[in-house]
This record gives C-alpha cells, structure tokens and sequence, in this order.
C-alpha cells in the first residue's frame, strides 16, 4: 500500500503540554504500513490545505497510530478541537522514513522542540541500544521523557534553554560529549534548522552515518506540486528534491545547507 485516505477513529486524546496535543488514531492498515519518520497529512475542517505531522507512535497489533502535534496556527487549532470518538481526515502514510538497521550497536537520537515525536518510533525499535537527547524552550513544553524511558533507551537527556529542567544549553552540547567518549554508529535528527545543520556537520567530521527529517511546509503532501523543494545532492550533483516524498529524512550529507 502506497498511501491511504480516509477518516478513522479518534480513540484517545490528550493534552500533553501547553497547546500540544496527542491523539492515537485506529487505522489498522495504515498502521500496518507505516514506518519511522513518515508522516500523516490531515484535513481540518474549513481549510483546504492539509496539515502534515509526523508519526509518534505505531502499534501494528492494536492497529493504531499515534501522533504529537503543536498548535501553530488556525489549521493546527482547529484539529485541536476533534475529540475522542470522533473522526479524523488523514492521508496517510506519507513521506520516506528512517533507515532502521540490526547492524547499529550504538544510535543517538536528537529531537529539538516538536521535532521529538518522530523520535519515538526508533527509540521503541532500538531500546537500550539509543541514547535519546531532546531540547526545548523551558520545562513547560517538554514532552516525551517518560514515553521514551518506558521504550527503554539507554538514556533520556532533557536540554532546555533556560534550564528550568535537565541540562542548560542546546542538544548539542551532550551530544557532542557522548560522541566524543564512545564509538557511535548513528544519529538521527529531526528539529530547527540550525539544530539539524551542527549536527550534520559535527557526523561528517567525526564520520558517523546520519539522517535528519525535515519540517517544511507542504501543500499537496505527494510530491505533485514545488511547495516544499529543498536542495540537494546526490552523486556529486545538484538537484531539488520534495521533502514530502523524497523525505522528511534525508541522509544529512545529500542535503545542501
């Protein structure tokens, strides 16, 4: 299946921080479907564009989605206003994901701000074998810290940038630590430009494989019209690629900063 759309059922919904909502979403086959780093492409109602917002959670068993989003603006607020046991208008999945491979012994991940729910997914697949590292403005907009010790991560590192909790400073302060005391073999990234460009930067010098997902707005959410064009490269030459379809994730030395 390439992608789906249709209007499934809302079975929870949760406010898990100031204007940041969850809500876990019953598609067994879209849930059958997805991977890491995908995303869903959501109507609210009276827009026409949809809305697109990573993937938080898969449960192939329950058949669920889940996913984490922010309010940030008419669209987001107005699917802010579903409520369990309504339905939700979902394309879905969208979008190329996150290599996931048995071979990496040792993965950090690094989520900035409401780049962190697509994080979750691969700390659930990699457990002890990721160190989770998440940044956001103060102690009131973080989210996921328990989600992702129950998935069972090595470690869960809290950045915040007024150090109302964890660690004072930005994500890559631990992280350029932990690269430099022991052997990483990969690190994936989702979160604010500059955030996601240190770090590529900092995996190119030091070698290590990196894929970054990038949030970019999105019209058509299928790779059919220009709206969300990056630039990248690939076998040394220059090319603009759709982060809706191409991405969100891209292996960080293709994109071109």
């Amino acid at each position: 299946m390439k992608y789906k759309q249709g209007k499934y059922l809302i079975i929870e919904k949760k406010a898990i921080a100031r204007e940041i909502y969850s809500f876990t979403i019953l598609c067994p086959e879209v849930a059958q479907a997805a991977c890491a780093g995908q995303f869903v492409h959501i109507r609210a109602n009276g827009f026409t564009l949809r809305r697109p917002i990573s993937i938080c959670g898969i449960d192939r068993e329950k058949g669920t989605l889940r996913i984490v989003f922010e309010i940030r603006g008419e669209g987001t607020a107005e699917i802010a206003q579903l409520n369990k046991g309504e339905l939700i208008d979902m394309l879905a999945p969208l979008g190329h994901g996150f290599t996931v491979s048995e071979d990496f012994e040792r993965v950090i991940l690094i989520g900035g701000g409401i780049g962190t729910p697509p994080m979750l997914p691969l700390a659930d697949i990699y457990g002890d074998k990721a160190t989770v590292i998440s940044g956001f403005r103060n102690a009131s907009a973080a989210i996921l810290q328990e989600d992702f010790c129950a998935a069972g991560a090595r470690d869960v590192i809290l950045c915040t940038d007024d150090g109302s909790a964890g660690i004072h400073g930005f994500v890559t302060e631990p992280f350029a630590d932990i690269i430099g005391s022991e052997k990483i073999d990969a690190v994936y990234a989702c979160g604010p430009l500059p955030m996601l460009k240190r770090i590529a930067q900092t995996c190119t010098e030091n070698g290590i494989y990196c894929e970054i997902s990038l949030e970019e707005r999105m019209a058509c959410g299928i790779g059919a019209c220009l709206g969300c064009a990056c630039r990248t490269k690939r076998n040394d030459e220059e090319y603009f690629a759709h982060v809706c379809k191409d991405g969100p994730v891209f292996k960080a030395e293709e994109v071109l900063w």
